[in-house]
């Protein structure tokens, strides 16, 4: 060609050089191929316009899939295209390699892409060298999608933002790994260090606070969402002459910057630092965008967690109350542990009231439900129950006010609001620290349990009502309890029994091992009884139940002072000896509750060794119970005792009420109903008697327990 002549047409110049020209379109879902881009593809060599259908049938299936990717992520970057493509004939078997180098655009009007570019036929390179990194195909490839796999499924699971930054520390990228890396943030128009790592603690300091309009790369990949990619020392020092000298120090050779993009907004940048020159091919490229992406979900959920875990955090120490000052001659724990999903906030609270007369009130209870709701009207019953406690009344009269309270609350009278209505148990003792007795009123919730000074433990039953907010006119009786010194009083919600697939029955027998064997401070009581529940071994005592449904626990321990210790935690077993005692008041409406007291006595007695004499004790019991009930009208009240040491020890039942008239042993008839009381207790008992009070009248036996076959030998023996 001479000087001056026109110059050919670029199709003509690109046939030439076996180049192929391709028109892709979205929006039309067409493809237009020149003839040498046709002869490439295997068609016939003329120009001629494909459908994507078409086109799609001449590659390879994973390298159509690629060729999204890598359009997508030039359109990001505002770089080029470039891809290896397997051409597939009718057969499917691969006919030739091909590199295509395309310049896409997106119209956001259309939201369609448009690419113009070449097909070149090229060697297919061999798998684990550069070239064949650099292709689409190969080892590398497969390796790149485990490791994004892998790295995808790491940051995921990351819970906080100290763990996504560890997991980014240690992600091992397919044939390149930076040797540092930091993640930067946002606050108002300068950049922070939200994490770093390959750097010295120290070593940001000059990188924190610096303003978005400062010459670095982090600052203007925040400003335009673009990476950016530095292969050199010579490439930065060129491009941020201003900031190079920060970088430096470091002595890395190649450096990668890229937006940390959520919902279309900049919330940061990622810087990977490399030790050796990096080229960042597209392949490189591609797979540091999409590591960027996880990086920023999961920042992104980890804030989220973080911030809901503050809020959980403030709602629990707002709602929560310290347990207050010390309590002259008694010692409290307490433990309150939420759900393990949603806001981690439930129902269940405990509380501790100071009341006049130097008495203070222990409160238990569960809103039912384990959300905010439940959480909101928690809060409102615990500061209604302070409030009607503080003002001076019994346990029953404060029970009943916060049912009403809680009714109101509930029952709005709006249609909506009938979808859910709430209810709250609740458990309520009137403490006298000096006396230890105790006055309890319950409304649906756990019976008290106590472990006594020899580590027996038993649950008290006492009188009740419903539940909290079902109906505002209900009554809630009173139950008297004691409260002997070294004993301890623990009030639980039903999660601490139930968690783990447990049921009530099953799972207080779980709880009751710990309470009966735990050596230790109350403290360390609360802490093995939760432990129980939500620690390792919990895996290996789960309940009957199909279901492990979860539930809040709270849980209020409560020991006085004086005999062997706090409730013999520490005690060895000789001096386990003292006293174990047990009161019931059994009412005229509730005769079924002498069943109750047969089941405590046994519990009493439960290490008791002749089972004839239990048998005899349970039997005397139940006629003086009834006797008061059937020839009386007032109500009966048991105390059972055990004292002394093992193998001394006696039993000492004793049923009081009010009236004045006293039993007479009499001769009863063949076909009398009754008159036999006295004779069996006569029977039955080693010693008994009847002693008149000032207002009633006391019938007590005492039963001794036998001795040991071997003390019974050596005292013939001796004899």
């Amino acid at each position: 060609m001479r000087t001056g002549e026109p110059l050919p047409a670029v199709g003509d110049v690109l046939a030439s050089l076996a180049t192929g020209l391709w028109h892709w379109d979205t929006s039309t879902g067409l493809v237009t191929v020149d003839a040498e881009a046709a002869r490439l593809l295997g068609l016939p060599t003329e120009g001629a316009v494909l459908t994507e259908a078409q086109t799609r049938a001449r590659l390879h299936p994973v390298d159509w899939n690629e060729i999204t990717g890598v359009i997508q992520l030039a359109v990001a970057e505002g770089t080029l295209a470039e891809v290896r493509i397997r051409i597939m004939d009718e057969h499917g078997r691969i006919v030739r390699v091909v590199r295509s180098r395309s310049k896409p655009s997106f119209d956001p009007v259309r939201k369609a892409y448009e690419l113009i570019g070449t097909l070149q036929e090229v060697t297919e390179p061999s798998p684990g060298t550069p070239a064949g990194r650099s292709a689409v195909t190969g080892d590398w490839r497969r390796s790149r999608e485990a490791f994004l796999l892998d790295a995808g499924r790491a940051l995921a699971e990351a819970r906080s933002t100290e763990e996504v930054l560890r997991v980014a520390a240690n992600l091992s990228m397919p044939g390149f790994s930076p040797d540092g890396l930091a993640v930067f943030g946002v606050e108002g128009d300068r950049l922070t260090i939200i994490g770093h790592h390959g750097q010295q603690p120290d070593d940001e300091d000059p990188f924190t606070q610096i303003s978005l309009q400062t010459d670095y790369p982090a600052a203007e990949v925040v400003r335009t969402g673009r990476a950016v990619y530095l292969t050199s020392p010579e490439h930065y020092k060129s491009r941020y002459p201003l900031t190079w000298p920060l970088a430096a120090q470091f002595g890395r050779h190649s450096w990668a910057f890229l937006p940390l993009t959520v919902a279309g907004r900049t919330m940061g940048a990622w810087m990977a630092g490399f030790a050796y020159p990096v080229a960042f091919t597209p392949d490189e490229r591609s797979v540091l965008t999409t590591v960027a992406r996880m990086l920023a979900q999961a920042l992104t959920r980890a804030g989220a967690a973080e911030t809901q875990r503050e809020l959980t955090d403030g709602l629990q120490r707002s709602m929560l109350p310290t347990l207050g000052p010390e309590i002259p001659g008694m010692t409290l724990a307490a433990r309150c542990i939420p759900t393990g999903g949603g806001l981690q906030v439930g129902g269940d609270w405990y509380d501790m009231i100071p009341l006049p007369n130097k008495r203070f009130a222990l409160v238990i209870g569960d809103v039912q439900g384990h959300d905010v709701r439940a959480a909101g009207l928690m809060g409102q019953l615990r500061i209604a129950l302070r409030a009607y406690a503080s003002e001076g009344h019994g346990p029953d009269a404060v029970l009943s006010r916060a049912s009403r309270f809680l009714y109101g609350l509930t029952h709005t009278g709006d249609a909506n609001a009938h979808a859910d209505l709430r209810f709250a148990t609740c458990l309520y003792i009137e403490v006298d620290p000096v006396t230890g007795v105790l006055r309890t009123a319950r409304a649906g919730h756990l019976d008290p349990a106590i472990r006594m000074t020899d580590g027996t433990v038993l649950v008290h039953a006492t009188a009740g009502g419903l539940p909290l907010g079902i109906d505002p006119d209900s009554d809630y009786p009173t139950t008297r309890l004691a409260l002997e010194p070294g004993e301890a009083l623990m009030l639980c919600t039903d999660g601490l029994l139930e968690t783990g697939g447990h049921d009530l029955d099953t799972g207080w027998r779980r709880v009751r091992k710990i309470l009966e064997k735990h050596d230790g401070g109350l403290e360390e009581l609360a802490d093995a009884l939760v432990q129980a529940v939500h620690g390792p071994s919990s895996h290996h005592t789960t309940g009957p139940l199909a279901d492990r449904r979860e539930d809040d626990i709270a849980l209020l321990l409560v020991c006085r002072h004086g005999g062997t210790g706090c409730g013999g935690l520490g005690a060895t077993a000789p001096a386990r000896a003292a006293v174990r005692r047990t009161m019931l008041t059994i009412a005229q409406a509730e005769p079924e509750r002498i069943a109750e007291a047969r089941a405590q006595l046994r519990d009493l007695l439960h290490d008791w060794p002749s089972d004839d004499q239990v048998d005899s004790a349970v039997l005397l019991v139940s006629e003086m119970l009834t006797n008061v009930l059937v020839h009386t009208d007032d109500d009966a009240l048991l105390v059972a005792e055990v004292a002394g040491h093992p193998g001394e020890r006696r039993m000492r039942i004793e049923v009081t009420d009010t009236s004045d008239s006293l039993p007479h042993k009499r001769r009863p008839g063949e076909l009398a109903s009754s008159g036999r009381g006295l004779v069996l207790t006569e029977l039955l008992a080693d010693e008994w008697g009847v002693a008149p009070r000032g207002e009633g009248k006391t019938i007590w036996f005492e039963l001794y327990e036998p001795a040991s076959e071997g003390e019974a030998e050596a005292a013939s023996g001796a004899a």
